[in-house]
Formats: C-alpha cells, sequence, structure tokens
C-alpha cells in the first residue's frame, strides 16, 4: 500500500524529519506514567518495549516492579539522554543528580560531565553530550534544561509571552501556588484565559512548524483538524483547560515543569524522588536496556516473549506515511509477544480505526488486526480522564488474542 503526498505534505514531512534527526526533541516525557501502571499491572516476570522518548517512564516502569524494561528509539539522542540519566544515578548523589534533572541547572554541570559522568557513557552518548553539556548549565534565556530541545524552546516562547507580553506573570504564580481545583478554575477564568487565548496565539499554536517543535507530525495534526470541532488550536486550549479546570494541579509535573523551569523533590517524575533514585541505584537500574533501533528491528532481534508494549503515538504517522512499515511492525510484536501480552497506546485522534485495519497474516491466514486485539475501553476511558498531560486525543489498552476469536 501506498500513499501519494500532496507538495505540502512532502515539505511538512522533510520538515519534520530535519527537526527529529538533528535535534533532542522531549527533554521529559509527555505521557502520564500513572496511567500506564494501572493500566500494565507490571509484574517482576513482564518484559517491557516502551519507545525512550526522554526516559522518564521507562525508569517509572522499573519502579513499578516490571522485570526488564527496554527503550527503544530511532532517535538517538533521546536514547543519549537517558543514557545520561542511568548514568547520572550510578554515579552521583542525590543533591547532585537533581541539580541536573530536577532543577534543569546546576554550576557544577561540566565538572560533574567531564569528572563521574563522561567516561561511563557509550561512545554516541559521549559525542553528543560533549557538544551540549551546557544544557544543564544554566546560562542564558533558556536558563534550565527544560527550556532546552525543541519542545523546550516552544514552552519558553508560549511562557515569554504569557509572562512578559501579556503579564500575567503573577497569575501565573498564583495559580501555582492554588490550594484546589476551585481555586485553579477561578484563577483561570477571572485572570488568565481571556488575556491568553488570543487569536495570534491559536494561530501560532497551529502552524506546522510549531507542531514539529512539540514532536508532532503533520498526519497527527491532519487528524485533530478532521475529528477535533474546532482544529488544533482549539484542542491544545480545550486539553490545557481540563488540566486546569477539572484536575489538581499541585502534583501535575508535566505542566509545572514548563511554567516554573524545573522540578520540586515533592512535584517530579518517580525517579527524582529520594527513596527512588536508591532504590534505582541500589540495583533496580540493571534491569534497563537502551537500544538505538526501530521498533521492528529490535523485535526481530531481541529475544522472544515480551508482554507488555508501550508504544505511546507514532502509529498515528505511520498510518498514513508508512503503512507497510506499520504492518511490518505489528507482524514483529505478535511473533515475539508472550501470550496473554498487553498493548497500550495514544492517539492525536478520537478514532483509531486505522489500527483494527491493518492487514495481518498469523497462523498462515489473513486477517485484520483488530480481531486479535481485545480491548478494555472502560478502563482507558477512566484513566483517560485522570489524564493530567491531556494532550492525546485517546488513549488504549489492548489484550492480544492468540486466536482472533
Amino acid at each position: 500500500m501506498s500513499v501519494t503526498l500532496s507538495a505540502k505534505d512532502k515539505v511538512s514531512a522533510r520538515l519534520f524529519k530535519a527537526v527529529h534527526s538533528r535535534n533532542l526533541i522531549y527533554n521529559t516525557c509527555w505521557e502520564d506514567p500513572a496511567l500506564d501502571r494501572v493500566a500494565l499491572d507490571l509484574q517482576p516476570d513482564d518484559r517491557v518495549l516502551v519507545i525512550t522518548s526522554a526516559g522518564c517512564n521507562a525508569l517509572d516502569y522499573i519502579l513499578a516492579g516490571a522485570g526488564e524494561v527496554n527503550a527503544v528509539d530511532l532517535n538517538p539522542i533521546q536514547n543519549a539522554l537517558l543514557e545520561l540519566k542511568a548514568v547520572g544515578i550510578r554515579q552521583l548523589d542525590y543533591p547532585s543528580f537533581f541539580e541536573l534533572f530536577g532543577s534543569g541547572r546546576s554550576s557544577r554541570a561540566r565538572l560533574m560531565y567531564f569528572d563521574a559522568l563522561r567516561d561511563e557513557l557509550s561512545p554516541p552518548s559521549r559525542r553528543y553530550w560533549d557538544r551540549h553539556v551546557s544544557m544543564f548549565e544554566g546560562g542564558g534565556w533558556r536558563q534550565s534544561f527544560y527550556y532546552r530541545g525543541t519542545s523546550g524552546l516552544l514552552a519558553k516562547l508560549v511562557l515569554t509571552n504569557a509572562q512578559t507580553f501579556k503579564r500575567l506573570r503573577r497569575p501565573i504564580e498564583e495559580l501555582l501556588a492554588a490550594r484546589d481545583v476551585d481555586e485553579q478554575r477561578q484563577l483561570y477564568e477571572e485572570r488568565i484565559r481571556d488575556v491568553l487565548w488570543t487569536p495570534a496565539l491559536r494561530w501560532f499554536l497551529s502552524r506546522t512548524a510549531t507542531m514539529s517543535l512539540m514532536g508532532v507530525p503533520a498526519p497527527q495534526r491532519q487528524q485533530i483538524m478532521m475529528q477535533y470541532p474546532g482544529g488544533v488550536g482549539q484542542f491544545i486550549r480545550d486539553s490545557f483547560e481540563a488540566v486546569i479546570t477539572r484536575l489538581p494541579f499541585g502534583d501535575n509535573y508535566f505542566w509545572r515543569v514548563y511554567l516554573q523551569g524545573g522540578y520540586t523533590p515533592r512535584c517530579c517524575p518517580e525517579y527524582l524522588k529520594v527513596d527512588n533514585f536508591h532504590r534505582l541505584k541500589n540495583g533496580l537500574l540493571d534491569r534497563l536496556n537502551i537500544r538505538t533501533a526501530s521498533v521492528t528491528r529490535f523485535l526481530r532481534q531481541t529475544p522472544p516473549g515480551i508482554s507488555k508494549f508501550v508504544l505511546l503515538d507514532h502509529m498515528d504517522w505511520m498510518s498514513s506515511r508508512q503503512p507497510e512499515a506499520l504492518r511490518e511492525e505489528w507482524h514483529a510484536l505478535l511473533e515475539n509477544a508472550r501470550p496473554g501480552s498487553r498493548v497500550i497506546f495514544r492517539s492525536a485522534g478520537l478514532n483509531t480505526a486505522f489500527v483494527d485495519s491493518v492487514r495481518i497474516r498469523r497462523r498462515g491466514r489473513e486477517t485484520e488486526l483488530g480481531r486479535l486485539l481485545r480491548y478494555d475501553r472502560q478502563l482507558a476511558d477512566t484513566l483517560h480522564a485522570r489524564d493530567r498531560v491531556h494532550t492525546y486525543g485517546s488513549f488504549h489498552i489492548a489484550d492480544i488474542l492468540e486466536d482472533g476469536d
């Protein structure tokens, strides 16, 4: 199956590829692992495959009890970030590690890197961080690691617009200090909403270039435009408002890190909490494997028996740009999967029929993938409503059936 791209689509694809192949995209994971823990029910005999992203959730799955976590990503820079975290856990004390990955800045970053971290990195990761360790030094306009990478740059641009040009610095500080959801909602509706959401901001957020900085390719943008009333700008606004007006913001480290430039010891990913840091240092980290490869290549080269698959949202863009590669990936997944395996994935779209319609050859006969999956839609919908990130249109949990019945 092939897909004919328009000239505009081709330009968009080239832009997305240029951004993704040369840059750190995600400086923190943008998927809520609290949902994943419930959906996956991780056990000591579980072997997990997860697309690396920034690596936070790979570490979370280890802390949740998985026996083996394989972090796989085509972008070697994302893997270099997870490797730096893993080496930092092994080589640094907690205060030093938290300076780098909690506060996102340290005057000692270069010293820590060359004294304790560099020699423990693989050659590809070493080459990257030799050139980019300054991301952690705290200088310049983007004074935190969490304003670095393309997603960090976008966060800093939007925050600067809000704080400086919209004069929302004080209301944002009050929002961060709000005691409950009612106070959050009141502050937002009375002091932030109408000032922030201008036509210019909606236009900026819906541009292809802006979406590329966030790691959103054109097919995902098109899914939102086709399926969501009001398009991309309204989707982003509604997502943000759901987080601010319906969910407690006090522990929402996903959004707070971009408003504050760093985490606090109480509001941060699990791997950054002191007790969990020591658990990882004292042996749990040995359960982590990092591979730069496609999902398909990894599955064909690793021993069979993966039991939990965390596919994030990458099938969105494969569905239209690389449908044959998506089919091959599912062939490899089904061949490797342990009986009773579970898959979770997210999508920008509200409708993911493109997954179920993938044609699969299974046990000598061809069938649709949907016949081999049993979805737990009730649990997925319940968890999705509690998502502290809230930037995906849908969340899916599916068990792999042995015979398609």
